[in-house]
């Protein structure tokens, strides 16, 4: 799971890399309008209700462009805001305020949106003691933004990266041969630390893996009659995820299965921004 001081650790070359993209020689707007420094301030305004989530994202791209730019928040991050709300203030020089703006509610918007978003989801698991999860289905490059987010929003990450765990989805038990080899040389190649998850779609695959001995076995856009007959056979014998296709919409009809975890890649691919905006610039 994301904290802060991780998210911001790694974060710093991806913001630099998302200023490179937006500025590539100069802000010939501001410029035009602003040649010389004048000290301004402009306020972070919400256009609607939401969770708010990136505040130290959104200050790093002013504070990368100078140094000298005051960022102050009437806010923090996992903070319910409504529409309307002034949230803050950014201050500093003017040119900085303008070539900044866009790329800092980029990511204020869309860590929001996911944080909303995921927000809304968890509330339907609310008296369970089921953990959503996300998945990798990210935004190339965003991942450490959009799974921080998810936490902020109540949610828990899943594999951060291939690196981080074992995860045998259905080409690898096709690459293996079957769900017993699949787990087989998983067990064989792997730290015995680590546990080993398998995504199954059928109660014959879900019967297999728990003899194979998988630690979690994924239900994967299994039918609700046939999620019922893997997890009556699993019967405590392995950690249970239900994944494939999983929104608010219809997280409502599984909650009640008895089950560990729940994945949804709608929390970070699927999830809209949150609308704010900078508003009211004016020189102080």
């Amino acid at each position: 799971m994301f904290d802060k001081a991780t998210l911001m650790l790694n974060a710093e070359p991806l913001i630099i890399s998302a200023l490179k993209e937006d500025i590539t020689s100069e802000d010939v707007s501001t410029n035009a309008v602003m040649p010389e420094e004048k000290q301004g301030r402009v306020d972070l305004i919400a256009k609607e209700d939401g969770i708010i989530c990136g505040l130290q994202v959104f200050e790093r791209v002013f504070t990368l462009l100078d140094s000298m730019t005051k960022v102050i928040y009437y806010v923090k991050d996992g903070d319910s805001i409504k529409k309307g709300q002034n949230l803050g203030y950014v201050e500093g020089d003017i040119r900085v305020l303008l070539s900044g703006e866009r790329t800092a509610l980029n990511y204020l918007q869309r860590m929001s949106g996911v944080a909303t978003y995921t927000s809304n989801v968890a509330k339907l698991l609310e008296g369970t003691s089921i953990k959503l999860l996300d998945t990798r289905k990210t935004t190339p490059n965003n991942r450490i933004f959009e799974k921080y987010a998810v936490t902020v929003g109540g949610g828990h990450n899943h594999r951060y990266n291939l690196s981080d765990g074992v995860l045998l989805k259905d080409n690898h038990i096709g690459a293996a041969g079957g769900v017993t080899e699949a787990i087989k040389a998983a067990k064989e190649y792997v730290p015995f630390v680590r546990k080993i998850e398998v995504e199954v779609e059928t109660v014959d695959m879900a019967k297999e893996a728990v003899e194979a001995g998988a630690d979690i076995i994924m239900l994967d856009n299994m039918s609700h009659e046939d999620m019922e007959k893997a997890i009556r056979y699993i019967d405590g014998r392995a950690e249970i995820e239900v994944s494939g296709n999983v929104t608010k919409e219809n997280i409502e009809k599984i909650k009640d299965l008895g089950i560990n975890y729940i994945s949804s890649g709608a929390l970070t691919h699927s999830s809209p921004i949150l609308d704010l905006s900078l508003k009211n610039l004016h020189a102080i």
